[in-house]
């Protein structure tokens, strides 16, 4: 008899009038607005405005989510392809299928292309979107709880999770994604719990560092940690999940990506600490070019 254990909400959606809300779209939407407003926090303190977070964010978003879609249709062309593909649910992003990599890829190149533009030190705005980054993805796991997907292998722990077939959730009727009927009770681990925890504990380690090694730390260097902690903690999360995916010599192919970007996340970190600019100076630059903004505002007023 099973003791303890999470249940899977019943609902996955509502309705205001005609229109249908997601609640998977809503966590996303909540991930964005705290990544935003946490961020603007840490650039004001470099010098910035929150104008210059909201703008950047203006193009940043809209990047990161055709990334993170365009990443999942790249990596799971056959829900979308041939014989058995619908193409249109390509544009469907509310039935779930966002990939990070892609997200913080095509999101990243917007950023880039804003800041080059204004003239913004992108290695401190990288600094200060690092914890938010890991925030607003916890916050976006809670989606995959409302939808009951994404969860991991059987298990008899107190916190497993415990589907239920109620409301419209787009995992309810999955069970064990390959064709197998578990037995009823079956419970999972909860992959989304995982990765929230460790979210939220690499998040907080990251402000902790900033603010102890700030002196000695490169600019970018933090972003750097955060591409480390998250791919760290995804590769275990991603070996236990069930669901289907693609797999290159027996390992998931986000397990794969998650090595790979670690890699590149721990060269980049030894590169930003060898040839890279310190905070103080980028600060002062930062400084420089938003008095030149306010200069010009007062001007046009």
């Amino acid at each position: 008899m099973t003791l303890a254990y999470i249940p899977s909400p019943t609902i996955s959606q509502f309705h205001i009038g005609s229109l249908t809300i997601h609640i998977y779209a809503l966590t996303m939407l909540l991930g964005i607005i705290v990544a935003v407003w946490i961020t603007s926090e840490r650039w004001k303190k470099l010098g910035g405005t929150f104008d210059q977070i909201l703008d950047t964010a203006i193009v940043a978003v809209p990047c990161g989510i055709i990334g993170a879609r365009l990443y999942h249709v790249i990596t799971t062309p056959e829900r979308f392809f041939g014989p058995n593909g619908d193409w249109v649910e390509i544009f469907r992003i509310w039935n779930g299928g966002l990939g990070i990599w892609g997200a913080i890829f095509l999101g990243a190149l917007g950023a880039w292309a804003w800041c080059r533009h204004k003239h913004y030190p992108m290695a401190l705005l990288a600094d200060s979107i690092a914890p938010a980054l890991l925030v607003a993805q916890a916050i976006g796991r809670l989606g995959n709880w409302f939808n009951q997907e994404l969860y991991g292998k059987p298990t008899t722990l107190p916190w497993g999770l415990k589907l239920n077939t109620q409301g419209s959730a787009i995992g309810n009727a999955e069970m064990c994604y390959d064709g197998a009927t578990c037995p009823t009770g079956t419970l999972f681990h909860p992959t989304f719990l995982y990765e929230m925890i460790w979210n939220l504990i690499g998040a907080a380690l990251i402000i902790w560092i900033g603010h102890k090694l700030i002196t000695r730390l490169k600019a970018g260097s933090l972003f750097a940690l955060y591409v480390m902690w998250y791919t760290l903690g995804r590769t275990w999360i991603e070996m236990l999940r069930i669901d289907f995916s693609h797999q290159i010599l027996g390992l998931r192919v986000n397990v794969w990506v998650s090595i790979i970007v670690f890699i590149l996340g721990a060269v980049a970190f030894i590169l930003i600490q060898r040839f890279g600019q310190s905070t103080q100076l980028l600060a002062e630059k930062l400084r420089t070019e938003t008095e030149l903004e306010e200069r010009k505002e007062q001007k046009s007023e």
